[in-house]
């Protein structure tokens, strides 16, 4: 494994260990999906948004210059969630540290299966995961990144409103 590799899987697994909310409700599911239109709409980003807890959509957004393709691709991520737990960029960062890739490994169909930045777990203390946020559009890191920047200023906006 190089240093590389080690360091992308340690920086996107600390991500997902610090972005842990202490509850998602419905309007939660809203409020985040708002932190995303607004980033998105502010950078001129063509995605779609798609936000989910269990099975049940919360929330979805199709920005200008998105099309149904990016619906294709936030599901084939979000199975990746689903299945593993973590993000869709982790998973495919912990096969390329291996020397491998997602596509040539995993033995899951590259159709529904997607391990591309932009699709991230939500999990709550105590539950652990229990939905994703999926952003495509944009470059996987871009992706990635936008969902992190998200998640990262709704759980700094619980921190504001408990204290």
């Amino acid at each position: 494994m190089s240093d590389a590799s080690a360091g992308e899987v340690s920086e996107l697994e600390a991500q997902e260990a610090r972005l842990v909310l202490p509850r998602f409700t419905y309007e939660d599911a809203w409020t985040l999906g708002g932190l995303l239109v607004g980033m998105a709409r502010e950078r001129r980003a063509p995605v779609a948004i798609d936000i989910r807890r269990g099975p049940q959509q919360l929330f979805h957004c199709a920005l200008p210059g998105s099309s149904a393709d990016n619906d294709a691709w936030i599901d084939r991520k979000r199975r990746v969630v689903e299945r593993y737990g973590v993000s869709s960029f982790l998973v495919g960062a912990r096969f390329r540290a291996k020397g491998t890739t997602f596509e040539a490994s995993s033995r899951l169909d590259p159709d529904r299966y997607a391990a591309h930045g932009g699709a991230f777990p939500v999990a709550v203390e105590g539950a652990g995961v229990i939905g994703s946020v999926t952003v495509s559009g944009l470059p996987q890191a871009e992706d990635h990144a936008m969902v992190v920047e998200a998640l990262e200023r709704l759980l700094s906006s619980y921190a504001s409103a408990s204290g």
